[in-house]
């Protein structure tokens, strides 16, 4: 059993700037169960959603925001992230992230992304995530008090119950390199393991985006929110070679428009706001027009802006394309939505603090209520790192209290099963196949009652299925991985059946209308089980 003052599970943007503020306090281990880059921060192409140029105004990035939301985002905490949004771009250049400048050198070059009412979005061309991941970790890296561990997968919370009831003691964690299972203890854990992209069939997610928090929060009896509330971004490229590249908004806002297979455009009959409508809006009418048309994707037209403009403004991009023998700047680009972002998660307060003594999560895991029904373009980087900061604060201010309570607990190893292979992997597969299948044919882009009915039911077979495989195996990154994006799955069934109407994200066809009296709030499926 190793000790720490701090866990952190996960290394995006979000577990890593709560690290290097921890780290002034205590030590710090960040556990990861890929290597320490592989995150949806490194991934993101846009960039980080701040006020800082004279012209733009905190009021108006709040409304847009509150505006994005539909109804459902928190006002104190959208108010929270704007109004430090400055500071937190400040901060990561600090850390060593070099953001694009304009001409002179000195002010950022902004950009403009759907939602916004003005350029606001600093970025580093169109590799924003990972020029920020690549700051993190150096700065990480040059910490004395903060470890990494690669390849340890965090399997459950450890929990200990004291005066107060249940409080958080650490994390069990898989060790996949030795293949065994070690308890990290800790009075405080950070969670932040980023969302659940990869419970759908199609995604921008990373490998790594299975849920994983928010699963182990739940079974620890911690509430999520708003768990129907998933972004599908409009455009991830269509071809057989790569599955999960984005084609970043910021290519919208630099002009390019939305066409058919044979070269309509389609936005203007949609919103008045074209290809820079939010991401909802925009991926449902590329998933009508795909059904009307009958064609497998549509097509992203940025041939008619200045070549050079557009390989300096998105040089990862349009390499990528070339990779695969698409001009950017003389071929359309085909493209079709995928799932892409988490508005809901684990109910966190406003220092991201869960319900369980010491247990805290941050970043697309949590539900902080910035987002509401649909998150405004560039927010999550955002999001992130104020939440995170914050939550330091909070963290480090009790960490004395947390430290003697855990000294008078018993900590108990882990009592799963032993670490090893599953004899039968083939099943593993297979139900990976299944669940991801399920989500994206029922529980998609335009719902029904009937189909999400019968995606609770056929979940909670599969569920069954694998909680027999968990008492029968051995544990295995895959064995958990599964039983992650089943639940998670299942959390976003429940939720999505309890909202009968259509807002934001959730768009119901037996139920097209927003209904503000009867679900004009969060919803909440209260956490415990299996």
């Amino acid at each position: 059993m190793k000790w720490y003052d701090f866990v952190v599970v996960g290394s995006g943007i979000a577990g890593l700037s709560f690290a290097l503020r921890a780290a002034e306090f205590g030590s710090v281990v960040v556990i990861t169960k890929k290597d320490d880059a592989e995150s949806a921060t490194n991934m993101a192409q846009g960039g980080i959603a701040a006020v800082v140029r004279d012209d733009d105004s905190f009021e108006k990035h709040i409304e847009d925001t509150m505006k994005a939301g539909m109804g459902l985002s928190h006002r104190e905490a959208v108010e929270l992230a704007v109004k430090n949004g400055p500071d937190a771009v400040r901060h990561l250049v600090e850390w060593g992230a070099r953001f694009t400048r304009d001409e002179s050198g000195g002010s950022f070059a902004l950009g403009r992304e759907g939602g916004h009412s003005e350029r606001r979005i600093v970025h580093a061309a169109d590799m924003t995530g990972r020029e920020i991941e690549d700051a993190l970790l150096s700065a990480v890296d040059d910490h004395r008090s903060i470890t990494v561990l690669e390849d340890h997968m965090a399997l459950e919370l450890a929990l200990v119950d004291g005066p107060d009831g249940r409080a958080v003691a650490g994390v069990h964690t898989l060790d996949q390199r030795a293949t065994r299972v070690l308890t990290v203890r800790a009075p405080i854990v950070m969670l932040a393991t980023g969302g659940c992209g990869k419970v759908y069939l199609y995604t921008s997610n990373p490998e790594i985006a299975t849920g994983d928090g928010i699963a182990m929060a739940w079974r620890a009896g911690v509430a999520v929110r708003n768990m129907e509330f998933i972004q599908f971004h409009p455009t991830c490229l269509y071809h057989p070679e790569v599955r999960s590249f984005l084609i970043s908004e910021a290519v919208r806002g630099e002009g390019a428009v939305l066409t058919t297979l044979a070269g309509e455009r389609f936005m203007e009959n949609e919103d008045p706001r074209k290809e820079l409508a939010p991401r909802d809006i925009v991926a449902r009418a590329i998933d009508r027009t795909m059904k009307r048309t009958g064609d497998k994707h549509v097509y992203l037209d940025i041939t008619h802006v200045d070549s050079e403009h557009v390989r300096q403004r998105f040089p990862n991009i349009h390499a990528e394309l070339m990779r695969l023998g698409i001009d950017m700047t003389t071929d359309p680009v085909p493209v079709v939505p995928a799932a892409h972002y988490l508005c809901g998660g684990v109910a966190v307060d406003l220092e991201c603090r869960t319900t369980i003594p010491g247990l805290y999560v941050s970043g697309e895991a949590a539900h902080t209520g910035m987002h509401g029904a649909n998150r405004l373009a560039s927010n999550s980087l955002l999001e992130a790192v104020v939440f995170s900061e914050r939550a330091a604060v909070a963290a480090t201010g009790e960490l004395e209290e947390r430290r003697h309570a855990l000294s008078t607990s018993d900590v108990r190893e882990w009592e799963g099963n032993d670490a090893g292979r599953v004899p039968e992997g083939v099943l593993l597969d297979y139900n990976w196949d299944v669940v991801r299948r399920l989500m994206w044919d029922y529980v998609g882009i335009v719902r029904t009652a009937r189909r999400l009915d019968l995606a609770r039911r056929r979940m909670a077979a599969i569920r069954r299925e694998i909680a027999d495989y968990r008492r029968r195996y051995p544990v295995s990154h895959d064995l958990i991985e599964l039983s992650n994006i089943s639940l998670v799955g299942e959390l976003i069934i429940r939720s999505a059946l309890r909202r009968r109407e259509s807002r934001g994200l959730h768009s119901m066809e037996d139920f097209p209308e927003r209904d503000d009296e009867r679900y004009g709030h969060d919803t909440i499926v209260e956490g415990g089980g299996a």
